[in-house]
């Protein structure tokens, strides 16, 4: 019997960070579905943002209250920091669609925002299912299948903007914007590779 009992309530916060990375890239796919809003929509990924990190300041605040964790307290800290991290370059994703003032998008920026939005889910079931070594182990092998998806889109996307037909402004705009989601992308690989150790660790 444990004398002094682990805080389990750190699993429910991964949870509800992890459904903030899911509805940013929803929201995200909205965005670029409907760029003529894109203010209204840019608002609200703010808004999750925002949202996401008082659950991670809730995490470290649980950190330094907890006497005993159920994970070691450096993985805690850096599976938050990974999935806030994905939220933030979402929001910065969207927030460059205001600075460029975007109000036509292009068709390989959709589908990097559906691949990070497919990542984001699959990231989400892995982290509900973070006791399951197996589980997130089968996560982590379609996280990074999508990531070879979104790079090979992502090299396409960067070729097509070098064709001949493209004013500087455009290349500059669409480079900032493709770079950012592709970045997106990858932290969702490096998150996967997170809780694949802590899911190693822990099972």
């Amino acid at each position: 019997m444990r004398l002094i009992p682990r805080d389990e309530g750190f699993f429910a916060l991964f949870e509800q960070l992890a459904e903030k990375l899911t509805a940013s890239t929803k929201e995200f796919e909205l965005l670029l579905a409907d760029p003529q809003h894109r203010d209204v929509h840019v608002a609200r990924i703010k808004e999750i943002e925002r949202q996401a990190d008082e659950i991670t300041r809730d995490v470290i605040q649980r950190l330094d209250r907890s006497f005993v964790t159920p994970l070691d307290r450096e993985d805690i800290h850096l599976l938050v920091s990974r999935l806030d991290n994905v939220v933030d370059l979402v929001d910065g994703a969207a927030r460059r669609m205001v600075i460029f003032r975007v109000t036509e998008v292009r068709e390989p920026a959709r589908r990097l925002a559906n691949v990070l939005q497919r990542a984001t889910t699959v990231i989400a079931s892995a982290v509900r299912e973070v006791r399951q070594r197996q589980a997130v182990i089968a996560c982590g092998f379609e996280v990074k299948r999508l990531e070879e998806e979104g790079d090979a889109v992502y090299s396409e996307a960067i070729s097509g903007l070098f064709d001949g037909s493209q004013s500087p402004i455009d290349v500059i705009t669409w480079m900032h914007l493709f770079d950012r989601i592709e970045d997106a992308i990858d932290e969702c690989e490096d998150v996967a590779n997170v809780l694949e150790s802590v899911s190693l660790k822990n099972s």
